[in-house]
């Protein structure tokens, strides 16, 4: 498995914990044993580790996984601590900060959206905003922006930024002002520097753009809109475009050390980017959806037509409407990863043959564990090809 895009002292009896969703069927249990142990053909210091020493060694104190097989849900399994100030355990249901995942999550509702005929992937994306407009500049005279070169992230904003967040009790700025670089944003504005589908280069700020799109669609929040756009329709019931869940039910934020951050985690308004909070059971619903609908008429959601604008690459980049595309050997994958202050995720799933993965983790050193984890992961199944992350 290739490496994801984008090292706390021993955690005693907490780290060895593991709490599976529900109990996994037969013949996941010998890959679950064979994730978790030492790996015996591997070559490298971290492989010669089981997976709770792997943990200790990369300090990263929580970790979440569920795998999908088949088109379902195979096993679910966490390890570790939400808090490593209290050893509380995780479990399943514990909700981590998704990041960047987000973005195609909030894909997903804009397609309902172009499903429902109020929007349009390749209308000027002003035509949909009442709230704020892109400038009109020579380099979108030709062209303009639209809501596939924003989610496709080659609309030609040039911000290049990832959102730091705000502390749980600080004043936060609208999407407005965000946008446009305004106090009490810690930011800067959202500015554009070619002609859309010139270049690719990731734009948080390009899906904050679509955030605002959306709510002056529906006139509506937009944690509400995707409450009842995607996240209850697909049974994501741990999960929410929320602020601040209840305490008990997140894993808290920790530094690259495994140590808990001085606030348990940070708020996030740049919500269509950012905001997720979720569980991997939760995201492998999501994966299953898309995968469903790739090979059937419809899913549950989304026609095959809207599934493959969600995974079929625009003009430069490999990025589609929301996933990135990655073709490895003779397979093909949709994937995203996320890193927020104190959290890391990645997820991926296969085009067609319907399994794939997410891993999940509350340390600023999980890219490191999820890189391991994924590997003896896609070694276990023997999946015959590697993804990106």
């Amino acid at each position: 498995m290739t490496k994801i895009y984008m090292l706390l002292p021993l955690f005693c009896a907490f780290l060895v914990s593991a709490a599976p969703a529900t109990l996994p069927p037969g013949d996941a249990a010998p890959l679950i044993t064979r994730i978790e142990a030492a790996q015996t053909a591997g070559k490298t210091e971290f492989d010669k580790l089981a997976l709770p020493a792997l943990m200790q060694q990369l300090q990263v104190p929580g970790l979440s996984i569920a795998v999908v097989k088949d088109f379902n849900i195979h096993w679910a399994k966490a390890y570790g601590v939400a808090d490593a100030n209290t050893g509380r355990l995780l479990d399943t249901n514990s909700r981590f900060q998704a990041a960047s995942i987000a973005k195609p999550v909030t894909a997903m509702a804009a397609m309902r959206m172009v499903e429902a005929g109020q929007l349009d992937l390749d209308k000027d994306i002003n035509t949909f905003l009442t709230s704020w407009q892109v400038p009109s500049s020579k380099l979108n005279q030709q062209q303009p922006v639209t809501a596939r070169s924003l989610f496709s992230h080659t609309s030609g904003a040039d911000d290049g930024f990832g959102f730091p967040g705000y502390a749980p009790q600080a004043a936060l700025p609208t999407v407005v002002q965000i946008l446009n670089g305004q106090a009490p944003s810690n930011v800067g504005k959202v500015l554009f520097a070619r002609p859309p589908y010139s270049e690719f280069k990731y734009s948080g700020g390009g899906i904050l753009i679509m955030q605002q799109a959306m709510m002056d669609l529906c006139r509506c929040a937009f944690d509400k809109l995707m409450q009842t756009s995607v996240l209850t329709p697909l049974q994501m019931t741990h999960s929410a475009f929320e602020s601040m869940p209840a305490a008990q039910t997140a894993a808290l934020a920790h530094d690259e050390h495994g140590k808990r951050m001085q606030a348990p985690w940070h708020v996030y308004p740049e919500q269509a980017a950012s905001a997720l909070w979720t569980t991997p059971t939760d995201l492998a619903k999501f994966i299953i959806e898309i995968q469903t609908a790739l090979r059937a008429e419809k899913g549950q959601l989304l026609s095959r037509q809207a599934a493959t604008e969600m995974t079929t690459p625009v003009r430069v980049g490999q990025f589609a409407v929301g996933f990135k595309i990655e073709q490895l050997g003779k397979e093909q994958y949709f994937s995203h990863s996320g890193a927020n202050w104190g959290y890391r995720a990645w997820m991926t799933g296969h085009l067609s043959k319907g399994y794939g993965m997410i891993i999940m983790t509350n340390g600023d050193n999980g890219m490191a564990l999820m890189n391991q984890v994924a590997d003896r992961i896609t070694n276990a199944y023997g999946w015959n090809a590697e993804s990106s992350k």
